[in-house]
């Protein structure tokens, strides 16, 4: 159940890592052909792997900016594991992401490919343009109801106690970046299965995500992820 979070919420806050181009939101707005790769560690700071997100393709619509952003997560030894895409829009200065979209492609073919009817309901992440210290953000959720042959299961994942916590400078091996903090909960439940994580968020103007930690409940780190290099 811990991969199944730690997908989710790199999905999530992988969808943060877009390049400023347009006057939408001066954190990310979605510039078509930028590609940001991230580096993976463990809690002891080992190598997992590298996910890579590529804006694949935005548009103008009514004043609205809507875009597919596609992800490659390969392992450690470089061999790539799942890839998935997903939605964005940003309109009025704050970004929305589909929740439709936050379910891995890969998963979802494999459980259609067991015979599994599948059904997705959310609420939207948002991240508005203006973002100050001690700012509460609202909350979201995913959940999916999987059905076969009498058999019921429900996945869901919300994230909750989002704030901004603070702005600092952090260094990284892409550079050194000024940057909000934001730290949230992140609740998975599985068949009565509960688990409880707190993650934290790195947003510097312009790039994005360039930094983002998953900690247990007890306030151990599980993971790591970091900005490596990105191309406009």
């Amino acid at each position: 159940m811990r991969n199944l979070l730690f997908i989710l919420v790199v999905l999530y806050s992988g969808s943060f890592c877009l390049k400023a181009q347009n006057n939408c939101s001066r954190f990310y707005p979605l510039n078509e052909g930028a590609t940001y790769t991230y580096t993976n560690f463990d809690k002891k700071n080992k190598l997992e792997g590298t996910t890579r997100y590529t804006i694949a393709s935005a548009i103008n619509d009514n004043g609205a900016t809507k875009a597919t952003m596609a992800l490659t997560f390969s392992d450690k030894k470089g061999k790539e594991v799942y890839a998935s895409d997903y939605k964005i829009s940003c309109s009025d200065g704050t970004i929305q992401i589909d929740y439709k979209s936050l379910f891995p492609n890969a998963m979802m073919k494999q459980y259609e490919d067991m015979g599994m009817e599948m059904e997705l309901d959310g609420t939207d992440i948002e991240i508005p343009n203006e973002l100050t210290v001690g700012q509460t953000l609202e909350d979201a959720n995913v959940a999916i109801d999987l059905s076969m042959s009498g058999m019921n299961m429900k996945i869901k994942v919300d994230m909750t106690d989002r704030k901004v916590e603070k702005k600092e400078s952090v260094t990284i091996a892409a550079g050194t970046f000024d940057c909000y903090v934001i730290s949230e909960t992140n609740t998975s439940q599985t068949m009565g299965a509960k688990q409880e994580m707190r993650s934290k968020l790195w947003l510097a103007e312009g790039v994005g995500m360039v930094k983002q930690e998953l900690y247990k409940k007890n306030g151990n780190l599980v993971s790591s992820t970091q900005l490596s290099e990105f191309t406009q």
